[in-house]
Order: C-alpha cells, then structure tokens, then sequence
C-alpha cells in the first residue's frame, strides 16, 4: 500500500518513522507546506517527497494527515472526493459546523475515516477497559483523569491548538467514553491563567479542572496543566465497587510519594507524548493500514471525534460562563448530532 503522509512537522516525523516501519506499507510520500522539510524527512526514512499536498495524493492508496489543525477539514474532504482512506490527527476542525461538513462528504463519499486518538490503542487503556468491561471493577462510581505537560509549549501554538481543552483534555473526554461505553451529559470547567503572559493572551488558561456526570451518574474529574516540571503525566484511575484499578502508573510516572519509605522521584520520567505513548502511536497507524486495506473496521470514526470535541466545546461554554453545562446544549446549538 502506498501512503501518503501530509505534514512534516513533530508529529509527521514521528509518523513517518513509524510508517516506514509499518507491515502493508509498501511506499510513502510527504509533503508539507515546506517542500524543503518534506524533501529532507522523505530522504531520513527512504521515502519519496512530493512538491504539494495535490500531487501526493494523485498517486496514493491511503492518506495520514498530520498538518496544522486549519488544514484539517480541506484535506479530508479532499481525499474523501478521491475516495482515499483518510487517518487524521485530532482534531478535524476547531469549531462543530466546520467539523461536520467535512464528516459529511467522508459519509457521502463512503470512504474511511479514521481519528488520531492513541489512547486507545495504549496498553494500560486497553487493559483497563477490559477489566471495567469484565465487570472485575464492579460498578464504576468515580473515574480521576490527569493529563499534564511537562513545559508549555511554543506561544505560537496557542491560537491553533483551540485552547487546553479542546487540545488536551479532549483525549481524556475520548479515553472515557471508550472506556465506559457511556456518555457525558453534564459537565463543569474551571480553568487558571497565572502562568506566562501568553496563555491570556490567547484567550487560554494553562490549568483547567472538569466535572464530568455520564449517563450512568458516574462521576469524572479530569484535570490538565501545562505546567507539570516534574514531567508529562497522564494518568487515569477507574474506581469500583469491587476494585480499583490505575493507568499510567510505572517507575516513569513523574511522581514523589510523601510516605516515609514510598518512592522517591523516577530517574527517567516521562519527557512528553511522543516517549510516553511511542507503542500507541504505532499501534494506531498499523490499525489504520489494516482498516484502510479492508481487513479490519475503522477503530476510531470521525463522529467518535465529534462526539469528544462536543464535550469539549461544552467545558469551554461552562468555563466561560461559570455554570454547569449539557453537552446536549451545545450540539442542539450547532444542529449536531449526539446521540
């Protein structure tokens, strides 16, 4: 299979690597805005570069996608009209109406879409949603999320990221869903700006804290910062009757504990997603490949993606406007579908 990868920045790089590694690829080719960073990771995993995001996929069976959000939706739409499987990374807009166009022609076009949320595809999450699943938990009464940055990143990254919401907690808001098998009717948000100037600037806060009640009045706290020296962390705990079970939790999670003889500070934390989610990622593009050559279904559609960002779109509202939030409202606004 020949697969075109679109976007030759962080993430495209780590994609490409894997890509090159990845059983079912038989080509690649990356382009970028940049011909000249697509020219010069093409030659690092022995691929081909193309000159535009047109010409790579006029000759290509599948496409990744891994450009700057705003290119998202242009980009699936175009390869929903050549009829190419698409992987996307999250999110495939920042705003609901311009997400569900492009979900639009994906579905009329008939064609495969599929999500970039890793979580799924990591280890300790699949685990975990195998014991809750199992009924090993019992009933599931509080769920703890922590999704933390070991540094912020770059002040040009804010106005594109769509806040730390909607680019953070938005895979917790996945990650939960996956897991429970249930949905979010309420939420609450609060969120912090007392870190660097930018953050305000943008309009974003760099710590935020969620209230989340499923549909089963499973209680949800997730939090998120930007500001974690310690290291990244992302953790989840599942709470039960019957037991309690923690992903996340290794000799590398960036913790100290404060008990006399508990452990101390780990020698290597993690340093950021790409290190701490390395077998994810390549699990979800070699999920991608299968799915993309018909051999497997899509494990993670575009309305799955919707259906996260709407949360998230809900915790913003709530932020903004200080009170709890159905995320019913906020996609009956938008005239999307939630159900």
């Amino acid at each position: 299979m020949r697969i075109g990868l679109l976007g030759a920045g962080r993430i495209g790089t780590f994609h490409a690597t894997a890509l090159a590694h990845t059983d079912g690829v038989d080509a690649l080719v990356i382009a970028d805005a940049d011909p000249a960073r697509a020219a010069a990771l093409a030659q690092r995993v022995g691929a081909r570069a193309a000159g535009t995001a047109e010409a790579a996929l006029a000759d290509v069976d599948a496409v990744v996608i891994t450009t700057a959000t705003a290119a998202h939706a242009d980009l699936i739409i175009e390869a929903a009209r050549r009829r190419l499987p698409a992987f996307c990374e999250k999110p495939v807009a920042l705003d609901l109406d311009r997400t569900v166009g492009a979900l639009r022609e994906v579905e009329a076009a008939g064609t495969l879409l599929q999500m970039g949320f890793q979580r799924r595809f990591d280890a300790g999450f699949r685990a975990a949603r195998e014991a809750l699943r199992a009924g090993r938990l019992g009933r599931v009464h509080t769920i703890r999320a922590v999704t933390s940055d070991a540094a912020p990143p770059p002040a040009e990254f804010l106005p594109q990221s769509g806040g730390l919401i909607r680019d953070c907690l938005v895979h917790d808001f996945d990650a939960v869903r996956w897991l429970t098998g249930r949905e979010v009717v309420e939420v609450y948000a609060r969120g912090t700006d007392n870190g660097a100037a930018f953050f305000r600037e943008a309009g974003d806060v760099d710590t935020a804290a969620v209230l989340l009640t499923l549909d089963d009045d499973t209680l949800v706290t997730a939090t998120a910062t930007r500001y974690n020296g310690a290291g990244y962390d992302v953790r989840m705990e599942l709470s039960g009757e019957h037991d309690q079970w923690v992903v996340g939790l290794d000799d590398r999670t960036p913790m100290t504990s404060a008990e006399p003889g508990g452990p101390g500070a780990p020698e290597r934390p993690w340093s950021g997603f790409l290190e701490r989610f390395d077998a994810a990622y390549r699990a979800e593009l070699a999920a991608f490949v299968r799915a993309a050559r018909g051999e497997a279904p899509n494990p993670c559609s575009g309305w799955e993606g919707l259906r996260a960002l709407v949360v998230a779109e809900a915790c913003e509202l709530s932020r903004r406007e200080g009170r709890p939030v159905r995320p019913a409202e906020v996609a009956g606004r938008a005239e999307v579908p939630f159900s």
